[in-house]
């Protein structure tokens, strides 16, 4: 524009001379002023504007930096009331011991209590290598000492109970890209309960003590933890391919979101296997199922580490191994509303129990179950079905699980061998101290549910039910109940629940929803454990005495919960 502006000047300076007759020297110069000081503004001018124009530019891009993230996030407050009976306590324990292997007529009380501390250590100590022969005294005074030491909760009373326990959950999702085919996703999560400034005790008493797995997904503090951070690398050579590394998002999945008050599955494998952990995955994508069109999947392989055993020596036999997973996860047909899913994945060196964050929880598992071990192998298959029929979720699921367990043993009867060292120790006739089972079992679980959508009035109703057999084992130390998980049941679980979507006005974008959801849940539980493969399953109301030296379980419980959830 200027130099067009500079030819047109120059090309007036030329015609001058045209005009001499008509013009003097003195017009001629003022004309020649004018044009130039018109000329100066005009290049002034066009300064400004490609000033105004270069900022522009720079806050584009700062504006596109910006627009690469995408932030989602939820926030839950939550209310509950729990209470459980116990079948087996410190008192059935003391029974059990009298009617077992000495009697009550024969000794005073003192002398039994203390009989029993001795014997009950000679057991810890044969379980960690030390001589049977000679009774390791933990404990000097009496068995009521023994479990105050370990901060046993339990007492002689058969039941528990919290009238209410109240919880904040604020979860932070980000996603953004670095390239055109490689994108970061995390969710950062803090889950706290109201009124403590750490993770109350009590929460471990009927599930998992924390560890890496339960790590965001257990009620403790106000700090905010990685949840998911991952990177995924999609469209591989340009073909459906992927791959992805970092830690896993491998919980809250199917069909957990339905009773969640979600639309669709937040993670990759079915509820399951609900275990927050670190590792990797490789994907494909197709559109038709084996030449029939239109039926779209995707199928992975994945690979993950579920406990890390750091420096080991060489020469050590009893070396700790990692413990793996890898398996495989197959959407089959997800098209709609409609899926079709199937998981199966192996648990390489499984251990007797994790490095768990608290020292005195070590200490207690250390003392039933002795050092850290690896255990054995154990193979774990699930599949899911889910589908709507106009306002109706509906969705089965169906689990198996099979030990395969070393010389170690999984599901041994620690109560049938503390039975017969302490008897032999009393110098009765000879009793066989059971051997550890290394023989495999099999569990099985089935889960069924169904929820009615009432859109025009914002209600949900929804009821599930699950059964766990007697070695079923679930892989779910993130379930999100608050105290013991619903698949993990040997034996039956019930649930009903309600949602009510509040009349807040229009979702402000494709993430927002607020809702509140009133449930219920009952547990029956035939056989002790759930997600436990060192103990033997004892038959509730059967064997009370015998898991009693373990630890008391539950028989029964009930609990109501009350959510007020807003995503967005």
């Amino acid at each position: 524009m200027i130099k067009k502006l500079s030819v047109l000047a120059l090309a007036g300076c030329f015609a001058l001379p045209s005009l001499a007759g008509a013009a003097s020297n003195a017009d001629l110069a003022s004309k020649i002023d004018q044009l130039s000081q018109e000329l100066a503004e005009l290049r002034g001018q066009m300064d400004e504007q490609e000033y105004a124009f270069e900022e522009i530019d720079e806050r584009a891009d700062g504006w596109d930096l910006a627009s690469r993230f995408q932030f989602s996030g939820d926030f839950r407050a939550r209310g509950d009331m729990y209470s459980a009976d116990l079948s087996g306590t410190p008192a059935d324990m003391n029974q059990w011991f009298e009617n077992a292997v000495f009697s009550a007529d024969s000794l005073q009380p003192t002398d039994r209590d203390m009989l029993m501390v001795n014997l009950i250590s000679s057991f810890a100590g044969a379980q960690a290598g030390l001589d049977t022969g000679a009774p390791v005294y933990y404990i000097p005074n009496s068995y009521d000492q023994y479990t105050s030491t370990f901060a046993m909760p339990f007492q002689n009373d058969d039941e528990l109970t919290n009238d209410t326990i109240f919880t904040n959950r604020f979860r932070l999702n980000m996603r953004v890209k670095a390239t055109e085919n490689v994108e970061f996703k995390a969710r950062l999560a803090m889950y706290k309960v109201w009124g403590t400034g750490n993770a109350p005790d009590n929460l471990s008493v009927l599930g998992f003590p924390a560890f890496d797995g339960t790590s965001t997904r257990t009620p403790s503090d106000s700090t905010l933890r990685v949840d998911r951070a991952f990177m995924n690398w999609n469209n591989i050579a340009g073909q459906p391919v992927w791959f992805s590394i970092g830690r896993r998002p491998t919980t809250d999945g199917p069909s957990a979101h339905i009773r969640q008050g979600l639309d669709k599955r937040t993670a990759t494998p079915s509820a399951y296997m609900d275990w927050p952990f670190d590792g990797i995955s490789a994907g494909y994508a197709y559109a038709n199922l084996f030449g029939i069109q239109d039926a779209p999947g995707r199928v992975r392989v994945c690979y993950g580490r579920g406990f890390e055993n750091g420096l080991q020596y060489d020469a050590d036999s009893a070396s700790l191994n990692d413990t793996d997973f890898a398996g495989v996860s197959w959407d089959i047909l997800k098209k709609g509303d409609r899926f079709a899913y199937i998981q199966s994945f192996m648990v390489f060196n499984a251990f007797n129990y994790p490095e768990f964050d608290d020292a005195n929880t070590n200490s207690f598992y250390n003392f039933f179950l002795g050092d850290r071990a690896n255990v054995g192998d154990i193979l774990h298959t699930s599949a899911t079905y889910q589908d709507k029929f106009a306002g109706l979720n509906v969705f089965a699921n169906a689990g198996w699980s099979r030990t395969m367990p070393d010389e170690e043993g999984m599901f041994n009867d620690f109560a049938g061998q503390m039975a017969a060292n302490m008897n032999n120790m009393l110098g009765q006739p000879p009793v066989a101290v059971p051997a550890n089972n290394t023989d495999s079992e099999n569990g099985y679980s089935v889960w069924i549910g169904a929820r009615y959508d009432l859109d025009d009035l914002g209600l949900k109703f929804g009821a599930e039910y699950n059964h766990g057999s007697e070695y079923w084992i679930a892989m779910t130390p993130g379930h999100d109940e608050m105290y013991a998980s619903k698949l993990a049941t040997r034996g039956d679980a019930y649930e009903a629940y309600v949602i009510w979507d509040l009349p807040s006005g229009e979702a402000v974008s494709k993430f927002g929803k607020a809702f509140m959801r009133l449930g219920y849940q009952h547990y029956e539980y035939d056989y002790s454990g759930g997600s436990d493969w060192n103990i033997k399953p004892y038959e509730i109301g059967v064997d009370d005495g015998m898991w009693a030296q373990m630890m008391p379980t539950v028989e029964s419980a009930d609990q109501v919960y009350l959510t007020m959830e807003a995503y967005f």
